[in-house]
This record gives C-alpha cells, structure tokens and sequence, in this order.
C-alpha cells in the first residue's frame, strides 16, 4: 500500500507527502536512504500481504543516462529486483525496478545522450495512479479541486503540484502502466493508495482510499 498525505486549503487540495506501507520498517528505511529516495517518501509498518501489480508506480525524472544507470544500480545493490533493464527509447532513456517491499519505481530521462557526469539528483518525482477512464477519474479530481497540469484525452493526465509538494500525482491507464513496468496488469497484490488531507475520507472511481490529514499521525522516513 502506498499512502500519501495532502494539504488543502477551501478552494485547493495538494499532494503533500506518500507514505508507503511496509511489512520491515527497518529495511524499508535502510533500502530507500541506500537507493536516494528517502527524502520523497514516508514509511508506515503494515502487516497487510500484497502481492503482484498494486496499480501504481513511482517514477523519477533525472538528467541523463549515467544517473538513471546510477540510480538503478544502487537500488539492485540495496536489494531491488530490475523489471527492466535500462535501455533507450523512443522518449529517452530508463529502467524499472522492484523494491524489496514490492513497490515499483521507474527511473528515466528524456535526453539519450549524457551532456555532464553522472549524479544524485532527482528532478522530478512522480506518483502514477493505473486507472480504468483517465478521463473520468481526472474529473473526479478536478471535482474535488485538483487542477490539472497536463491532460493527453484519455491516456494521460497529470497535476499541478502543490507549492510544498515534492511530488506529482498522475493518470494513467492501469494496463498501459502494466506493460509499461513490464508486470502482469491482474495481479493479485492490493492497489489501494490511501492519500490524506481531504475534508472527509472518501474512494475515487479505482479504489484509491483518502483519508482526512488529522488521521494521519506523523510518521519519519
């Protein structure tokens, strides 16, 4: 399970933080400091099974080949498991991994060429929801005060992000997102994304749970 808290405001909701839920807290906390990913992300123990594609993923943006080879190295060095390898395409280039407690992450750049060495910084991080009607659930965002950033029909959809979140939420089609990560889109693992700071805690149109902020207790990376 991934669980992301928000701020909101009367007229705005943001993505605030994720949290992730883990079965060892320990290692978790170990994995993603060793991977570079720590600073983006919360951990909350769970004793929840979940096997197979949860319906999410998290992709970071970085600049060039050499640090997407440079992050996907130190995730398998920490214990991820490589969905797939690293290698160029029509968008650029990137790989996917599996961390230890199943949650996978897709590390990419746009540019095929490195222009400068190697490094740890992330440009962007992004939480990718697989849904069934992009459209449909981006309205039901947009309903509940999201204001959408990017839209292409029914494909994708992403938003903007709020001015204290290091992360963006996206759209997009749960089987596209399937073959993307390279994994079966029926898996038999839970997708439930809980995310915080509603007024009230209500499910969107795929499952996705939100909770109100004030019953989320603070919890460190």
């Amino acid at each position: 399970m991934v669980m992301a808290t928000t701020t909101s405001t009367a007229a705005n909701t943001s993505l605030a933080s994720v949290t992730l839920e883990v079965a060892d807290l320990e290692a978790a906390r170990r994995f993603y400091s060793a991977f570079g990913v720590d600073a983006y992300i919360r951990l909350r123990a769970s004793e929840a099974h979940s096997t197979g594609f949860r319906g999410f993923t998290l992709a970071l943006t970085v600049s060039g080949p050499a640090t997407v080879d440079g992050f996907v190295g130190a995730a398998v060095d920490a214990g991820a498991t490589v969905l797939k390898p690293a290698a160029k395409s029509l968008w650029g280039y990137g790989g996917v991994v599996q961390a230890p407690d199943g949650t996978i992450w897709k590390i990419a750049t746009s540019a095929k060429k490195d222009t400068g060495p190697a490094t740890r910084e992330i440009d962007e991080v992004v939480l990718l929801l697989g849904v069934e009607s992009v459209k449909a659930t981006r309205q039901f965002y947009v309903d509940r005060s999201l204001t959408v950033a990017k839209s292409f029909g029914g494909k994708y959809a992403e938003f903007a992000p709020g001015q204290s979140s290091p992360v963006k939420l996206a759209l997009y089609k749960r089987r596209a997102l399937a073959k993307d990560l390279g994994v079966p889109a029926d898996g038999t693992g839970s997708h439930r994304i809980v995310l915080g700071g509603a007024a009230d805690a209500f499910t969107d149109p795929d499952g996705f749970a939100w909770e109100a902020a004030a019953s989320l207790a603070p919890t460190p990376s």
